[in-house]
């Protein structure tokens, strides 16, 4: 646009139709300002608009919230007799409902002499938008016409007001439902948390396109159901013409990274590259997080490399793995060759260089990153980032300064920077913090017995085995239990959960047979299981 502003601003005297084009172009290029701006600038000069400036300009003003110039507009249309254009009192009612003055919204559609399907969905929208879902059903019922957009507006009100009762049964008396108006409802069971009716919906669809399978895949990663957006998967891949996209492949690498699912992953990798998806961003960044999720971040690396474009989420997606296997000097000096491309950190970026600093023992260093993130980058921390400060100083055995930092900062410490600072006491056998830090997460955290069993196992370090007894009780008076360890492992293209003394498994005596089979062989060779602290949990 720079070049074409350039070329418009030496034309003598540009027509209506060359000023309307440079409405446009901004407009398209989401310079909202500049065509307010460039309007006013034609006003000024004594130019007639047509019916064709007016949508643009009274859109730029709804996009950047300028209700004033907004007005100004309005009155100068007005002047310019198209009070009684559809298109431009349409326009109107977008720009006042964006600005939320849906009272005025109302006011220009009463107004209006010819009240078009358009006309009424910009109205039911801007109820909508002020979250009034009663008028705006009351204006739905009251519409001559009625078209699928106008349906799905109104279905996707009562979504987003979370009221799927009233959604599902406007979608039951809509004719002729098209496949998309299904996937509406689909993806509003999947926010709204309903996987029952989630599932219903979905096995109920005439016609299922790439949105309807990701609307369940995606219902299933929003619910935290990882094991069903794998099996989907397959069913999608097996039952379905449908490929996947890589919205698809993000979703589903993203289960593979929670289940540890490694060689579905890899499988999802070799798919992604030979269907013309190994340049995609998307794709890239999630297989970067699946492979370091998985213990694999040599791979992570590669595919980091091979991306022919990167994003702020590539890098900080390697910096974080890097960080999370204990190779802080690598993710350090990923962190100049971000600076040096050009790529400008957020607070994401610092929490993986606080992270690296942590694992490599570098507090003097970690300070000075995250005083920098503030002084040179503008950032305001967060809660994770002092948490990670926190962290840093007591992993160093800096108990006290790390006490000292809790005290200083300017939000109260959560759950995990307690918990953080109680593993340290363990390892530095300060009893004294421990059961601070345990009387700040009883606050917090009433029905985690997991705290307790902590502070039990310090205790029981320090031979006060009366202090563990007493919190046996007290954890036992909470009425809760700590939840049984949890292991994952992928086994013939499935992932397969083993609990702590898990006896519900079909293969439960070949398995235990084979564990007693290994401990033989461990002990064979002087191995002597360190059984410290084993019991604190019982």
């Amino acid at each position: 646009m720079t070049y074409a502003r350039q070329l418009f601003d030496q034309i003598p005297e540009p027509n209506i139709a060359l000023w309307n084009s440079m409405f446009r172009g901004y407009a398209q290029s989401e310079s909202y300002r500049e065509v307010v701006f460039l309007f006013f600038q034609m006003k000024g000069m004594d130019i007639r608009p047509n019916c064709f400036t007016f949508p643009v300009v009274l859109k730029s003003c709804g996009k950047i919230n300028a209700l004033i110039e907004g007005e100004q507009v309005h009155c100068f249309l007005i002047k310019s007799g198209f009070r009684g254009n559809p298109f431009v009192g349409t326009t109107l009612i977008d720009m006042y409902s964006a600005g939320g003055t849906v009272g005025d919204a109302y006011k220009i559609f009463c107004e209006m002499f010819e009240r078009n399907v358009v006309a009424w969905t910009s109205m039911i929208n801007g109820y909508i938008l002020s979250g009034d879902l009663v008028s705006a059903r009351s204006l739905f019922d009251l519409a001559p016409e009625r078209d699928v957009v106008l349906w799905n507006i109104m279905v996707s009100g009562y979504i987003e007001g979370g009221d799927m009762v009233e959604a599902r049964k406007l979608f039951n008396e809509m004719p002729n439902r098209d496949v998309m108006f299904w996937n509406t409802v689909l993806k509003g069971y999947a926010t709204n948390g309903n996987v029952e009716a989630l599932e219903g919906l979905f096995e109920e669809m005439p016609e299922r396109n790439i949105f309807s399978w990701n609307a369940l895949i995606g219902g299933y990663a929003h619910n935290g159901l990882f094991f069903e957006v794998l099996g989907t998967f397959k069913r999608m891949l097996s039952e379905s013409d449908v490929p996947p996209n890589d919205a698809t492949l993000v979703t589903v690498l993203s289960a593979c990274a929670r289940l540890g699912a490694l060689d579905l992953g890899k499988w999802v990798h070799v798919y992604a590259e030979s269907n013309g998806l190994k340049g995609n961003v998307y794709v890239g960044n999630a297989l970067m997080d699946m492979y370091a999720k998985c213990g694999i971040i040599e791979n992570a690396i590669s595919v980091f490399w091979g991306m022919y474009t990167k994003d702020l989420i590539s890098w900080n997606t390697l910096i974080g793995g890097l960080a999370m296997h204990s190779r802080g000097a690598d993710a350090l000096n990923l962190f100049f060759q971000m600076k040096n491309a050009g790529q400008k950190p957020d607070g994401i970026t610092f929490i993986g260089i606080l992270c690296a600093c942590t694992h490599m023992g570098l507090v003097e260093d970690g300070f000075a990153y995250f005083q920098s993130m503030v002084d040179d980058y503008s950032i305001m921390p967060q809660i994770e980032h002092y948490g990670c400060m926190v962290d840093m100083l007591a992993r160093a055995g800096r108990l006290e300064q790390a006490m000292a930092f809790v005290r200083k900062m300017p939000v109260e410490a959560d759950g995990v920077i307690w918990a953080g600072l109680l593993g340290a006491c363990r390892i530095y056998k300060n009893v004294e913090l421990a059961e601070l830090a345990l009387q700040r997460l009883i606050e917090l955290e009433p029905k985690n017995p997991a705290n307790y069993v902590m502070l039990s196992n310090i205790y029981g370090d320090a031979g006060r085995w009366e202090d563990v007894a007493r919190l046996k009780v007290a954890m036992r008076d909470t009425g809760f239990r700590k939840l049984p360890g949890c292991s994952l492992i992928e086994v013939n293209d499935a992932v397969v959960e083993f609990y702590s003394l898990d006896e519900r498994h079909p293969q439960i005596e070949e398995i235990y047979g084979v564990l007693r089979g290994l401990v033989k062989v461990l002990r064979s060779f002087g191995y002597v299981p360190d059984l410290t602290g084993a019991g604190g949990g019982t």
